[in-house]
């Protein structure tokens, strides 16, 4: 889907110590400020238990699950949004993102320099929302402006575009993100023409000390309490457990560290799956002798979009959908089964794609 989740925050919280742990993909992790300057980037498996379910039953020769695109971007500080530090750089690679995974540093260190000399992540997060308010307020106001002039001559659409954006600059004046602006439906477009960056969805991703695992401290707490009118998923991982997890090699050593901790499973998992659904992405399965294969679509695409992700012959030929419910295919434990069960439901060009759906596609050109 070329969807990305950027990861953001400032210098020295362990964004690239996570990413290292998410992907495959090394990206240089240090003591210092701006360690990472070049944006890395990494496509990383989803994890989905209905993938491992689905390859039991099926037992094909192969298996082949859904991925997401993570981004690690350079640190931003106070004043990003003039060109501090690498702001504009910054700035502009979040831009190029479609949604936004803020990591937050929950742990305290000696040994591990903060940029403002003591941690608070509410301090930490509201200067990473000020500097991406302020982008988003320039941006604006200009439109703004634009809009204006155009509706001096009487252009009712320009009046209308420009009291959107009068309404938009009040917001960021006040310091709200544009995600949390209410506009009509048939104004949303011109905010999309702005590629605005608070309106990017958010979840916060606490980096805390290992016996802060698995709830969380102080830290945690005082953030959560300070999003909580944002709506938004806030993660509790330690960034240095979840880099050792990465390194070890086979599933048991992980599955046993893991229970040492205390935990069900690596922090890592969580984050990827909550990337992809702040992505708005959800999967469907096809399943057979030759090939279980998991499809990334997004919500609410109908069944011939989706049949068009596996290719484009199957959108344009699209004659119908055999669906089933994972639910139903693990319950009965194979397609035939089902199928006597007549819990296989035969969809058309109407249908929207259900997440876990296994789906077969007839077409004809």
């Amino acid at each position: 889907m070329a969807l990305q989740c950027g990861i953001v925050g400032l210098p020295n919280v362990g964004k690239s110590t996570l990413f290292n742990a998410l992907s495959s993909t090394k990206a240089q992790a240090a003591n210092f400020p701006f360690c990472t300057i070049e944006p890395n980037s990494s496509i990383v498996t989803v994890p989905d238990n209905r993938l491992d379910v689905l390859t039991k039953l099926v037992n094909p020769q192969k298996v082949l699950p859904t991925t997401v695109e993570i981004v690690d971007i350079a640190g931003l500080v106070k004043g990003a949004s003039e060109g501090e530090g690498l702001g504009n750089k910054f700035l502009g690679n979040i831009r190029t993102t479609n949604a936004i995974m803020h990591v937050v540093r929950c742990f305290e260190d000696d040994n591990i320099t903060h940029v403002d000399g003591s941690v608070d992540p509410v301090r930490d997060k509201d200067v990473i929302d000020t500097e991406l308010q302020l982008a988003d307020l320039a941006a604006a106001e200009k439109a703004m402006d634009k809009w204006q002039k155009a509706g001096k001559g009487g252009d009712k659409q320009a009046k209308r575009a420009a009291g959107v954006m009068e309404k938009l600059v009040e917001h960021l004046s006040a310091g709200k993100s544009a995600r949390s602006l209410e506009v009509e439906e048939a104004d949303e477009a011109l905010l999309k023409e702005l590629n605005l960056l608070t309106v990017k969805p958010v979840i916060y991703v606490c980096n805390v000390d290992e016996g802060s695992l698995p709830d969380g401290n102080a830290h945690v707490q005082r953030l959560k309490e300070a999003v909580k009118e944002e709506n938004a998923e806030v993660l509790v991982v330690c960034a240095g457990i979840e880099a050792d997890i990465a390194e070890l090699e086979t599933k048991e050593e992980r599955l046993e560290f893991l229970n040492d901790l205390g935990l069900k499973e690596a922090g890592v998992n969580k984050v990827i799956r909550s990337c992809y659904n702040l992505l708005e992405l959800i999967t469907y399965f096809t399943a057979g002798e030759k090939e279980v294969r998991a499809w990334t679509i997004r919500r609410g695409m109908k069944a011939p979009q989706a049949a068009g992700v596996i290719h484009t012959d199957f959108e344009r030929g699209f004659i119908r959908a055999e669906v089933i419910g994972f639910d139903d295919y693990e319950t009965l434990g194979s397609e035939q089964a089902v199928k006597e069960a007549g819990k296989m439901r035969v969809e058309g060009k109407e249908y929207v794609v259900l997440d876990g759906d296994v789906m077969h596609f007839r077409f004809n050109v």
